[in-house]
Parts: structure tokens; C-alpha cells; sequence
């Protein structure tokens, strides 16, 4: 039965963790541990598996909430970036042509240089507009050029863009922007470590339209999870089958969050050892218990995101649990 955001009553006690199985014919040869928790948007644990607590970094899941200051400072609007451009500041995109132009387009409308972009170049490619967190990267510096910040260091924990992103993900979590812990991501922008709960809560928010700049990003990414992502990943084929009911973002290091959109209800999946199989399998298994998707569209996205080699599958044992007051 679909959970409802006005269940009640919540403890924070663990119980038993998913454990993802590769098997190769009937015999099991690795084993993945995962944690998945259930929140509603006044941070109660409805539903776990495994430690609601276990901390870890939220990496590139913390993106549509970095994406805020874009809004609220007024640069998106003034520079006509659209749903596209507030797509394109969230994703974690494949480096494609498409994915590329609309980073740019947010540079040109701030009237910026790809030479402004602090994110590598990726291995192959010749423009850091091919990497995965472009549009990320534009959108901070389109933000800092609209409200007059430093251009060169706006990659820094001190800066006031940042700043700002730790004071708006603080607000939401209800806890002071002191408290929480930022290291360096892999493209250079900080990113926070938090508890499985708070990412949750975090997702919960962004689904439950009681924010005018969540509920812009949470449109955008569903309208447009083809800049989210790309063609044949997960995130981007998950939104594209959910009829704009299930908003989708991973992060590396087995991270996944999944929002509710109406219900206000978040779901964060830490696979402890980081897979993104592991990590994708447990999403759909969960998808199904709660039946946030139909069957025919998870049976869809698991024949095509979930490719393995002939003779092995994946199997997910556990299940969300009610949390017991």
C-alpha cells in the first residue's frame, strides 16, 4: 500500500540492512550491504532498512540543493535559464553536445567563458563543458556574477555562494549551518556529509511543493530528465517513466535519493561498499514495495538499466520496515 506523509510515530532504531547478491547461475559471488530509510517532510523515520544514523557524504545528491541560490538570487530569472537551465544546474549529465550547449547557454546568458568553469576536463574530452557537473558549475558562477561575488574562488568553503548553499540545506534540515561537515568533491565543489535521514528529509522536501525554488527545480528535473542525466541512465529513465510522480538523483559511492512528488515523503540508499549496481537494483526493489512505479515499468527500467552479463543477475533480500515508536 502507497505510504501516506500523515503516518505517524518514529523511532530511530535500526533494522536489518537490504543485502544485494550478485549470482552467477543459482550460486552467489558478491555481496553488497545497503541502508535505505523513509522520511516525510518534518524529518520522522517512517520505514528503514538498516541505520537511518549512518552518515556519509550525499555527493552529487546534494545538487538540486545547491542549485537554490541560483533561484533565489534572482540570476536564473534574469538570465531566462528556463526549466532547461534549472535542469542542467542539478545533473550529473553523460558529457554529450546537448548537455554541453546548455551549459554554455548559462555561461553566455551571464556572459561568461567556459574558461570561468573550475570542474576538470574529463579524460578524452576537450572542454570541462563535457563534464558530468557542468551545469552545476555555470549555475554557481551565473549566481555569483548576478550578486557581484568573487568569479575566481567560487569553489570555496568560505565563499559566499557556498556559504549560502550550507545556510539554505541547514534551514531545511533545521539544524545550524555550523554543524555541518563539507569535504571536497571529486569535481571541486564541497559537498556535505549528513545522516541517511537527512537526505531523506532533504528529497521529502523537494517533493512536497510547500518550497516555490524545490518545487521549480523538482519541475524542471521532471520535465526535463533528459539533461539530468542522459539517454539510458538510471535517473533519467526512471523520471521519464513516473509521469512526473517520482523525481530521481544519484550520487557516487552507491547514493540514490528518490522524492514523492505531492506526498512530501523522501527515500536516500547508501550501498556501504559504494556499487552502482547495488545501488540501482535496491532503488527498483523499493520502488516496487511502495509502489511508487507500475510493474510494467519497473520490469522496463531493470532490462534496461540493470545489464549484466548472460548468466548473472542480482538478487535484493530485505524490505523496508515500519519504524516502531
Amino acid at each position: 500500500m502507497p505510504l501516506s506523509s500523515g503516518f505517524s510515530g518514529a523511532s530511530r532504531s535500526g533494522t536489518a540492512p537490504l543485502e544485494v547478491t550478485l549470482c552467477r547461475g543459482c550460486i552467489g559471488e558478491s555481496k553488497h550491504r545497503v541502508h535505505a530509510v523513509v522520511c516525510d517532510g518534518r524529518g520522522r523515520v517512517l520505514m528503514s532498512a538498516g541505520d537511518p544514523g549512518y552518515e556519509t557524504f550525499i555527493r552529487s545528491a546534494l545538487k538540486p540543493f545547491q542549485a537554490m541560490p541560483f533561484l533565489s538570487s534572482g540570476a536564473a530569472a534574469q538570465m531566462e535559464a528556463g526549466d532547461r537551465g534549472i535542469a542542467i544546474s542539478c545533473a550529473s549529465h553523460s558529457g554529450s553536445n546537448e548537455h554541453a550547449r546548455e551549459a554554455f547557454r548559462l555561461l553566455w546568458n551571464a556572459e561568461l567563458e567556459a574558461s570561468h568553469l573550475q570542474c576538470p576536463v574529463p579524460e578524452g574530452s576537450d572542454s570541462p563543458l563535457q563534464h558530468n557537473c557542468s551545469g552545476k558549475h555555470a549555475a554557481f558562477l551565473a549566481t555569483s556574477r548576478k550578486m557581484a561575488w568573487p568569479l575566481d574562488s567560487y569553489l570555496q568553503s568560505d565563499h559566499p555562494l557556498q556559504k549560502e548553499v550550507n545556510r539554505r540545506v541547514a534551514e531545511l534540515l533545521g539544524l545550524p549551518a555550523a554543524e555541518l561537515v563539507a569535504a571536497r568533491d571529486d569535481c571541486g565543489a564541497p559537498t556535505l556529509r549528513l545522516q541517511l535521514a537527512q537526505m531523506a528529509l532533504l528529497y521529502a522536501h523537494l517533493g512536497a511543493s510547500r518550497h516555490a525554488e524545490l518545487e521549480q527545480i523538482s519541475r524542471a528535473m521532471l520535465a526535463h530528465p533528459d539533461l539530468v542525466a542522459g539517454a539510458g541512465r538510471f535517473d533519467t529513465e526512471l523520471m521519464g517513466r513516473s509521469h512526473g510522480q517520482v523525481l530521481s538523483k544519484g550520487g557516487a559511492e552507491g547514493i540514490q535519493c528518490l522524492s514523492r512528488i505531492g506526498e512530501g515523503l523522501g527515500v536516500a540508499i547508501k550501498v556501504e561498499d559504494g556499487s552502482r549496481r547495488a545501488k540501482q537494483a535496491v532503488a527498483l526493489h523499493l520502488l516496487r514495495q511502495l509502489e511508487w512505479l507500475t510493474p510494467m515499468s519497473l520490469q522496463e527500467l531493470e532490462e534496461q538499466v540493470l545489464i549484466l552479463n548472460p548468466g548473472v543477475h542480482l538478487e535484493v533480500n530485505g524490505s523496508l520496515q515500519f519504524q516502531q515508536s
